[in-house]
């Protein structure tokens, strides 16, 4: 039995978020650029924390296209990267460190 389509589709996604990074062929919007530097995360760490995360949350089209928010470890320290698309190319929206008090832990949001 399959799988729902809707169910399939973020699947895709990240796999297709993955390899179109693995290929170099994301960029990051200046607000991701800004809270980068503020969270003192480097280029090559948002690229390895988009291959190895896991999709956490994904968001239907609002107006700007679907998102998806991801978590990936680099050297055991968690990043969120809030991943869209551009054309056809990987659009980082923001990337941030998880914390207290709006995060529990990398995985769950404070209601």
């Amino acid at each position: 039995m399959h799988e729902p389509k809707a169910r399939r589709r973020p699947r895709a996604e990240i796999e297709g978020i993955k390899a179109r990074t693995r290929a170099n062929d994301f960029v990051l919007s200046s607000h991701a650029d800004l809270e980068a530097a503020d969270e003192e995360i480097g280029i090559e760490e948002i690229r390895e924390a988009i291959l190895n995360a896991d999709m956490l949350e994904h968001y239907e089209d609002t107006g700007r296209g679907e998102s998806c928010l991801l978590l990936g470890f680099v050297n055991d320290r968690p990043i969120h990267v809030i991943c869209g698309w551009r054309h056809e190319s990987v659009l980082v929206i923001t990337v941030y460190i998880p914390k207290p008090p709006k995060f529990i832990n990398p995985w769950t949001r404070r209601r």
